[in-house]
């Protein structure tokens, strides 16, 4: 038995007409572009202890964000960062690792990276000691921090600003 050309033609339009796209369907906003990074910090600013209760990233404060790479600001990753000060609109922030730099310390040093060590948080889910990288200040938009994932307590984030006044002196 061979089956209805009709039949098929049918089928073929019943399928199309459900699958084109509506022009009276919503559509879906499109993705603001990304800010273009303006670069690294560089200079001097406040070194500010101000977290608060709310959802809001505040300077003392550990934040996921994307973090662009040094080398290639069009390029970058999903990373911790810590929060230490504002610059107008950015927030100013210290990307942070939980790779152990104590080993290899004088080669970082000598590639120019410099980390105080700030042992563990409710940032890392692992419960991992992390490291902050005093030398690097990142200007993150506010509104691409992705999540809050914790809070330095005042001695911690005094150890990392004493790393970034060493630093910059």
């Amino acid at each position: 038995m061979t089956p209805n050309p009709s039949g098929w033609q049918a089928i073929a339009r019943a399928i199309a007409k459900a699958i084109k796209p509506r022009l009276s369907s919503p559509r879906l906003p499109q993705p603001s572009a990304p800010q273009e990074y303006p670069g690294d910090f560089t200079g001097r600013f406040d070194i500010v202890y101000d977290p608060h209760p709310d959802q809001l990233p505040d300077p003392g404060e550990v934040v996921w964000t994307w973090v662009p790479y040094e080398e290639d600001h069009t390029q970058g990753k999903d990373r911790p960062v810590v929060i230490v000060g504002r610059d107008a609109a950015w927030l100013l922030a210290l990307p942070m690792t939980s790779k152990d730099h104590d080993l290899d310390a004088a080669q970082e040093a000598s590639e120019g990276r410099y980390w105080v060590d700030i042992g563990t948080g409710d940032w890392d889910r692992s419960g991992r000691p992390s490291e902050v990288r005093v030398n690097r200040v990142l200007r993150v938009d506010p509104h691409r921090v992705r999540r809050t994932a914790g809070k330095l307590d005042q001695s911690r984030f005094a150890e990392v600003a004493e790393g970034i006044r060493e630093y910059f002196a």
